[in-house]
């Protein structure tokens, strides 16, 4: 065992023990899917400490009633690979830069949620031994199980691939009940709501049609492994304060892709 192994252990044995999961919740371990551009607030790059508070604060609430909670953050904020690679940057090497993008938001989130006083990790595919833990399967679980919030940075590890893929995968490496995907509108539409008044919103989608329509909220890569392991997403509003506890909950907001 490496030292830096040792020393997470010792670390997970001072934490006290986690809250019992409140009555009420209908999902108890989750991962949830925050871009990059959430964090922005109302500008279109960086960081807004406000909105990264308030996020962290909403977060808090919701481990603090027993629910294992596992993030995926995007880097869209501060770097984004596609509009990298559409610039003439090769590929691969865009993206490798969108995943550091990726830690970067997931330090922050770190310390705005040990802010609120909730034990974090983040946990890295791609290894930076200063900063964060390598990211190993059974030692995220364990983590989760301890009551720490997990923060999964750098994506898959593998260029092509983004962070919603990389949710999707992590949500069933660590056996989560279901996706919360938490976005600027307020569920899936039938078109863009931003450019048609008239846009419907739908409650509930099925896998299947959401591929064939080809709606852009998620890539179709994770919705794929979403749908042949059979994991429910829930896509909402993450600037309404309480919405991530009312989905946890169950309650009928935002719109549910499932079978």
């Amino acid at each position: 065992m490496t030292r830096d192994a040792t020393r997470q252990d010792r670390d997970d044995s001072t934490l006290p023990p986690p809250p019992s999961p409140a009555p009420g919740l209908k999902y108890h371990r989750i991962v949830l899917k925050i871009s990059g551009e959430a964090l922005c607030g109302e500008g279109n790059f960086g960081i807004h400490p406000d909105t990264l508070q308030r996020v962290a604060a909403e977060i808090a609430e919701l481990s603090s009633l027993g629910v294992q909670i596992g993030i995926v953050v995007g880097g869209g904020n501060i770097f984004r690979g596609l509009k990298g690679a559409s610039a003439g940057m090769d590929r691969s090497q865009s993206d490798y830069m969108g995943m550091l993008a990726t830690v970067i938001n997931s330090l922050a989130l770190q310390d705005a949620l040990e802010k609120h006083g909730v034990p974090t990790r983040v946990m890295t595919a791609i290894e930076i031994r200063q900063v964060a833990e390598p990211y190993i399967r059974r030692r995220a679980m364990r983590h989760l199980e301890k009551g720490s919030v997990v923060i999964f940075a750098a994506g898959t590890g593998n260029p092509f691939f983004s962070t919603d893929t990389a949710a999707a995968l992590r949500a069933m490496e660590i056996q989560a009940q279901a996706i919360f995907k938490a976005t600027k509108v307020e569920g899936i539409y039938d078109r863009d709501p931003a450019r048609h008044e008239d846009a419907q919103m739908f409650t509930k989608l099925s896998y299947d049609r959401f591929l064939v329509d080809r709606i852009g909220v998620m890539d179709s890569t994770a919705v794929t492994l979403c749908r042949e392991n059979k994991l429910p997403i829930r896509v909402f509003k993450l600037t309404t304060r309480g919405n991530i506890l009312r989905v946890c909950k169950g309650e009928n907001i935002g719109t549910v892709v499932e079978a």
